[in-house]
Protein backbone atom coordinates (compact mmCIF):
# COMPACT_ATOMS: atom_id res chain seq x y z
CA UNK A 1 0.00 0.00 0.00
CA UNK A 2 1.49 3.87 -0.96
CA UNK A 3 2.04 5.89 2.21
CA UNK A 4 0.31 9.30 2.11
CA UNK A 5 2.95 11.50 2.84
CA UNK A 6 3.12 14.76 3.54
CA UNK A 7 5.51 17.80 3.36
CA UNK A 8 6.06 21.65 4.45
CA UNK A 9 6.52 24.15 1.80
CA UNK A 10 7.33 27.87 2.25
CA UNK A 11 5.38 29.08 -0.25
CA UNK A 12 3.34 28.75 -3.78
CA UNK A 13 3.48 31.47 -6.31
CA UNK A 14 3.16 32.79 -9.94
CA UNK A 15 6.29 34.60 -11.04
CA UNK A 16 8.21 35.10 -14.19
CA UNK A 17 11.19 32.77 -13.88
CA UNK A 18 14.70 34.83 -13.42
CA UNK A 19 17.46 32.86 -13.26
CA UNK A 20 18.98 30.62 -16.51
CA UNK A 21 17.59 29.74 -20.06
CA UNK A 22 13.66 30.39 -19.43
CA UNK A 23 14.16 33.46 -18.00
CA UNK A 24 10.84 35.67 -18.28
CA UNK A 25 8.42 32.42 -18.91
CA UNK A 26 5.94 32.33 -16.66
CA UNK A 27 6.46 29.69 -13.88
CA UNK A 28 4.23 28.42 -10.54
CA UNK A 29 7.24 28.09 -7.97
CA UNK A 30 6.80 25.38 -5.08
CA UNK A 31 9.31 26.28 -2.36
CA UNK A 32 10.61 23.51 -0.27
CA UNK A 33 11.95 23.97 2.72
CA UNK A 34 14.97 21.51 3.20
CA UNK A 35 18.73 21.51 2.15
CA UNK A 36 21.51 20.01 1.91
CA UNK A 37 23.67 22.86 2.06
CA UNK A 38 24.18 26.02 3.89
CA UNK A 39 25.07 28.24 1.08
CA UNK A 40 26.26 32.25 2.52
CA UNK A 41 24.29 34.24 -0.20
CA UNK A 42 20.52 32.04 0.59
CA UNK A 43 18.23 34.64 0.88
CA UNK A 44 15.16 32.30 1.53
CA UNK A 45 13.97 32.14 5.61
CA UNK A 46 13.06 28.04 5.85
CA UNK A 47 11.62 28.53 8.86
CA UNK A 48 8.99 30.42 10.75
CA UNK A 49 4.96 30.21 11.30
CA UNK A 50 4.13 30.67 7.74
CA UNK A 51 5.12 27.14 6.51
CA UNK A 52 2.14 24.63 5.20
CA UNK A 53 2.26 21.13 5.17
CA UNK A 54 0.88 19.51 1.79
CA UNK A 55 -0.34 16.02 1.26
CA UNK A 56 0.16 14.79 -2.31
CA UNK A 57 -2.98 14.81 -3.01
CA UNK A 58 -3.52 18.57 -1.49
CA UNK A 59 -0.40 19.88 -3.43
CA UNK A 60 -2.26 18.83 -6.88
CA UNK A 61 -5.23 19.91 -5.87
CA UNK A 62 -3.45 23.81 -5.13
CA UNK A 63 -1.54 23.41 -8.47
CA UNK A 64 -4.25 22.20 -11.07
CA UNK A 65 -6.39 25.53 -10.37
CA UNK A 66 -3.25 27.85 -11.60
CA UNK A 67 -3.44 28.78 -15.07
CA UNK A 68 0.17 27.92 -15.73
CA UNK A 69 1.98 25.69 -17.55
CA UNK A 70 5.24 25.19 -15.70
CA UNK A 71 5.67 23.90 -12.34
CA UNK A 72 9.15 25.29 -11.09
CA UNK A 73 10.22 22.62 -7.73
CA UNK A 74 12.87 24.72 -5.97
CA UNK A 75 13.82 25.52 -2.23
CA UNK A 76 16.29 24.80 -0.60
CA UNK A 77 16.76 21.49 -2.72
CA UNK A 78 13.59 19.87 -3.47
CA UNK A 79 15.42 16.66 -3.85
CA UNK A 80 15.85 16.09 0.10
CA UNK A 81 11.48 15.54 -0.67
CA UNK A 82 12.38 12.89 -2.84
CA UNK A 83 10.02 10.52 -1.66
CA UNK A 84 6.96 12.81 -1.33
CA UNK A 85 7.66 14.00 -4.87
CA UNK A 86 7.69 10.46 -6.04
CA UNK A 87 4.52 10.10 -4.29
CA UNK A 88 3.60 13.45 -5.95
CA UNK A 89 4.54 13.06 -9.83
CA UNK A 90 3.58 9.29 -9.79
CA UNK A 91 0.51 9.77 -9.11
CA UNK A 92 -0.39 13.49 -10.43
CA UNK A 93 1.84 14.52 -13.07
CA UNK A 94 0.34 12.86 -16.09
CA UNK A 95 -3.58 14.90 -14.19
CA UNK A 96 -1.70 17.92 -14.34
CA UNK A 97 -0.86 18.14 -17.66
CA UNK A 98 2.54 20.84 -16.79
CA UNK A 99 5.70 20.94 -17.14
CA UNK A 100 8.28 20.10 -14.43
CA UNK A 101 11.20 22.23 -13.86
CA UNK A 102 13.54 20.94 -11.35
CA UNK A 103 15.66 23.70 -9.72
CA UNK A 104 18.77 21.77 -7.46
CA UNK A 105 22.43 22.29 -6.41
CA UNK A 106 23.38 19.07 -8.47
CA UNK A 107 24.44 16.80 -5.64
CA UNK A 108 22.19 14.61 -4.93
CA UNK A 109 22.47 11.65 -7.57
CA UNK A 110 21.27 8.69 -6.35
CA UNK A 111 17.79 11.07 -5.59
CA UNK A 112 17.70 12.20 -9.33
CA UNK A 113 17.91 8.94 -10.29
CA UNK A 114 14.91 8.01 -8.37
CA UNK A 115 12.72 11.11 -10.06
CA UNK A 116 14.18 11.49 -13.26
CA UNK A 117 11.41 10.03 -15.35
CA UNK A 118 9.16 12.50 -14.24
CA UNK A 119 11.18 15.61 -14.91
CA UNK A 120 11.26 17.68 -17.78
CA UNK A 121 13.63 20.35 -17.51
CA UNK A 122 16.70 20.23 -14.91
CA UNK A 123 18.18 23.73 -13.77
CA UNK A 124 21.45 22.12 -12.34
CA UNK A 125 23.09 24.62 -9.95
CA UNK A 126 27.49 23.99 -9.45
CA UNK A 127 27.71 25.60 -6.03
CA UNK A 128 31.24 26.98 -6.06
CA UNK A 129 33.12 27.26 -2.47
CA UNK A 130 34.52 31.06 -3.60
CA UNK A 131 31.03 32.07 -3.73
CA UNK A 132 29.25 29.87 -1.27
CA UNK A 133 31.28 28.79 1.70
CA UNK A 134 30.11 25.34 0.92
CA UNK A 135 33.02 22.79 -0.44
CA UNK A 136 33.38 21.92 -4.24
CA UNK A 137 31.33 18.87 -4.60
CA UNK A 138 32.98 18.82 -8.23
CA UNK A 139 32.64 14.75 -8.59
CA UNK A 140 28.96 14.76 -6.99
CA UNK A 141 28.06 17.46 -9.71
CA UNK A 142 29.54 15.05 -12.44
CA UNK A 143 27.62 12.18 -11.32
CA UNK A 144 24.29 13.97 -11.19
CA UNK A 145 25.09 15.10 -14.70
CA UNK A 146 25.53 12.28 -16.33
CA UNK A 147 21.51 11.11 -14.77
CA UNK A 148 20.16 14.45 -15.62
CA UNK A 149 21.16 14.02 -19.37
CA UNK A 150 18.29 11.95 -19.49
CA UNK A 151 16.56 14.86 -20.12
CA UNK A 152 16.67 18.54 -21.14
CA UNK A 153 19.58 20.17 -18.83
CA UNK A 154 21.60 23.23 -18.35
CA UNK A 155 24.59 24.00 -15.69
CA UNK A 156 24.46 27.43 -13.72
CA UNK A 157 27.09 28.55 -11.33
CA UNK A 158 26.93 31.66 -9.40
CA UNK A 159 29.98 33.69 -9.20
CA UNK A 160 32.23 36.55 -7.92
CA UNK A 161 35.57 38.11 -8.10
CA UNK A 162 36.48 35.19 -5.81
CA UNK A 163 36.09 32.34 -8.56
CA UNK A 164 39.56 30.47 -9.38
CA UNK A 165 41.29 29.19 -12.32
CA UNK A 166 41.02 25.51 -10.94
CA UNK A 167 36.86 26.19 -10.25
CA UNK A 168 36.54 27.52 -13.78
CA UNK A 169 38.15 24.08 -15.32
CA UNK A 170 36.16 21.99 -13.45
CA UNK A 171 33.34 23.29 -14.59
CA UNK A 172 34.04 23.59 -17.81
CA UNK A 173 35.23 19.90 -17.92
CA UNK A 174 31.46 19.16 -16.14
CA UNK A 175 30.07 21.26 -18.75
CA UNK A 176 31.29 19.64 -21.40
CA UNK A 177 29.68 16.15 -20.93
CA UNK A 178 26.71 16.44 -23.98
CA UNK A 179 27.76 20.11 -25.06
CA UNK A 180 25.51 21.25 -22.07
CA UNK A 181 24.30 24.99 -21.64
CA UNK A 182 26.45 26.97 -19.07
CA UNK A 183 24.76 29.64 -17.79
CA UNK A 184 27.17 32.21 -15.90
CA UNK A 185 25.30 34.41 -12.70
CA UNK A 186 27.17 37.05 -11.53
CA UNK A 187 26.84 37.10 -7.69
CA UNK A 188 24.57 40.05 -6.64
CA UNK A 189 24.92 42.58 -5.14
CA UNK A 190 28.15 42.83 -7.76
CA UNK A 191 31.13 44.66 -5.87
CA UNK A 192 32.09 48.08 -7.68
CA UNK A 193 34.79 48.30 -10.29
CA UNK A 194 34.00 44.70 -11.01
CA UNK A 195 33.97 43.14 -14.78
CA UNK A 196 31.77 40.10 -14.48
CA UNK A 197 32.71 39.66 -18.19
CA UNK A 198 36.23 38.66 -17.12
CA UNK A 199 35.04 34.89 -16.47
CA UNK A 200 32.56 35.30 -19.16
CA UNK A 201 35.72 35.88 -21.73
CA UNK A 202 38.25 33.15 -19.60
CA UNK A 203 35.70 30.43 -19.87
CA UNK A 204 34.97 31.29 -23.56
CA UNK A 205 38.24 30.45 -24.39
CA UNK A 206 37.70 26.86 -23.40
CA UNK A 207 33.90 26.56 -23.80
CA UNK A 208 31.79 28.18 -25.99
CA UNK A 209 28.17 27.17 -25.05
CA UNK A 210 27.62 29.80 -22.52
CA UNK A 211 25.30 32.82 -20.95
CA UNK A 212 25.41 35.24 -19.10
CA UNK A 213 22.61 35.88 -17.64
CA UNK A 214 22.02 37.84 -14.07
CA UNK A 215 18.99 37.32 -11.54
CA UNK A 216 16.54 39.26 -13.98
CA UNK A 217 13.99 39.27 -10.79
CA UNK A 218 16.02 41.57 -9.11
CA UNK A 219 16.03 44.10 -11.35
CA UNK A 220 12.50 44.04 -11.93
CA UNK A 221 11.69 43.51 -8.13
CA UNK A 222 9.49 40.36 -9.05
CA UNK A 223 9.12 37.52 -6.37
Amino acid sequence: MRKHLSTKIKEIFVSPQGEGLYVGQKHIFVRFTKCNLNCEYCDTDFYGSDLKSYTAFELYEKLNEINCNVISLTGGEPLEDTDFLFEFLIEYKNKLNKTIYLETNGTLYSKLDKLIDYIDIVAMDIKLKSATGEQNRFFDNEKFLKIAQKKEVFIKIVYDENITSDEINSVVNIAKQNDTPLVLQPKMPVKKGYRVDCVFNQIYEKYQNIRLIPQVHKFLNLA
